[in-house]
């Protein structure tokens, strides 16, 4: 009797099998919800073959996502980590039954893998697929089939940094069956480009430091040889957000530069202030070393910013043997006793010093200077000092007061007092000279000072134009 039944339940279920792959529907009994699953079986048995009755006709697969988050972007590897919600639609015309006969059920859940699905890839993946799979599809009574999968999507793409931090990428999603052509398998986009570009701006503008700015697409036909395939390609722009790098990179580097600029205040006669322009220079080398990881580094070209801090820093190399030209003029060239040459007091003290608008104090001007060092000089180069002992001073001016021989004390005072009166003329033409290298350095400390502002305004001029040029052309 047991074996009776096994054999009449055995032959019902040949029968439903029959049935459904004639008319092409799921079978369902009275009393069962939705269809029965000798019937789904059945279709599950045809699972390596693509469901289709007539292999003429190709099945049609729609596909959309939703960039939901840009997880990491790798200069050096040029490679662009994101992560997707993926839905793919395809129809499976043995999945198909009637509501009114399946106690109005319109929908079921099965198992993925045990479904025939497209083969479809994205061209542009370099890695594996790490994220959660999932196991279920929803299944219309239409035959329709819905997959919702997440997607840590691995893909290659041109990353241009030369901009950096305002730069914006764009990058391609290409997606296309492996192996099936258009005889097969026809893709098409499940919704318009530009709702998945509202869905993606919508998930994807409070995420980490990338915004989307949009999202293309289109289709097209790949051909290769003989056969053709139907592939989406799909443009994600996106935009860098800069505000961590402005704050961690530009604003304290431009906060050392205007310290170096201030530097020049400082007097250069009773400051050293090479010792400040080297403890600044010292303090930026280690603001790089630092910040260092935040620059994004490739093989194919430096972005602006590198090349921003480069100069920097050339620019308070440049200050610091300002410094040191000006250090020794003030103090090397004074200390020689030497005299200013002619012509530095043509070209320094008068045409440069007009040309600047140089402040002369106002007991002094460049013309009294010239015209005041002329009989200086003169006397200066026709008294001669020498200090000699009292005895022999007596020997060599016997007399004194037209002729009256004078005592030896008075002859040694005479003597002291001439003494005297070299060594003030000599601390005199020291103090002059002194103060003519002093204007010479001061002159030339302003030209310079002049030259260095110009240098750095005309560089962040051109800095801040190339990065306002590129943001509008992307």
């Amino acid at each position: 009797m047991i074996r009776f039944q096994q054999r009449l339940g055995f032959a019902s279920g040949l029968l439903l099998l029959a049935v459904s792959t004639c008319h092409g529907k799921l079978v369902c009994k009275e009393g069962q919800s939705g269809p029965t699953y000798e019937s789904m079986q059945a279709v599950f048995d045809l699972q390596p073959f693509r469901p289709a009755v007539n292999l003429s006709n190709p099945t049609i697969a729609n596909i959309s996502f939703t960039l939901y988050a840009v997880l990491g972007v790798n200069e050096k590897a040029q490679i662009l980590t994101t992560f997707l919600w993926l839905r793919l639609f395809w129809h499976n015309e043995y999945l198909v039954w009637e509501p009114e006969d399946c106690d109005g059920v319109t929908r079921i859940s099965l198992p993925a893998k045990e479904l025939w699905s497209p083969d479809i890839i994205v061209y542009e993946f370099v890695d594996d697929d790490v994220s959660q799979a999932c196991p279920y599809v929803y299944v219309n009574h239409t035959g329709h089939i819905r997959w919702d999968r997440m997607l840590r999507l691995v893909s290659a793409c041109n990353l241009k940094i030369f901009s950096f931090p305002f730069d914006v990428q764009n990058c391609t999603f290409t997606f296309g069956s492996y192996m099936h052509t258009i005889r097969d398998v026809r893709l098409s986009p499940a919704l318009t480009f530009n709702e998945m570009s509202e869905n993606s701006k919508q998930y994807l503008e409070a995420s980490g430091e990338w915004e989307l700015v949009d999202l293309l697409g289109e289709t097209s036909i790949l051909k290769f040889g003989i056969d053709e395939w139907d592939i989406i390609t799909f443009w994600v722009v996106i935009k860098r957000r800069p505000v961590l790098y402005v704050v961690n990179l530009l604003i304290p580097s431009s906060f050392l530069m205007l310290i170096d600029i201030l530097s020049f205040y400082l007097p250069p006669h009773s400051v050293d202030r090479a010792s400040f322009k080297m403890t600044l220079i010292l303090g930026y080398t280690v603001f790089l070393l630092i910040m260092n990881d935040l620059l994004p580094s490739t093989a194919n070209g430096t972005p602006i910013i590198g090349i921003y801090f480069s100069v920097c820093l050339a620019l308070m190399v440049i200050s610091l043997l300002e410094t040191v030209i000006i250090t020794n003029v003030l103090h090397h060239s004074s200390m020689k006793y030497q005299e200013v040459p002619n012509w530095v007091r043509v070209v320094v003290l008068k045409y440069i010093a007009n040309l600047i608008c140089y402040r002369w104090p106002e007991d002094i001007s460049p013309t009294q200077k010239t015209q005041e060092e002329k009989p200086e000089s003169s006397n200066s180069s026709t008294e001669a000092w020498v200090i000699q002992p009292a005895n022999q001073a007596a020997e060599r001016h016997p007399t004194c007061n037209g002729g009256a021989v004078s005592l030896p004390e008075l002859q040694l005072i005479c003597q002291y007092l001439k003494d005297l009166r070299a060594h003030l003329l000599s601390l005199q033409k020291e103090n002059q000279l002194l103060d003519q290298w002093c204007h010479v350095g001061y002159v030339l400390d302003f030209l310079l000072f002049r030259i260095y502002l110009f240098l750095i305004s005309c560089y962040a001029m051109v800095i801040i134009t190339m990065w306002c040029i590129w943001i509008n052309q992307t």
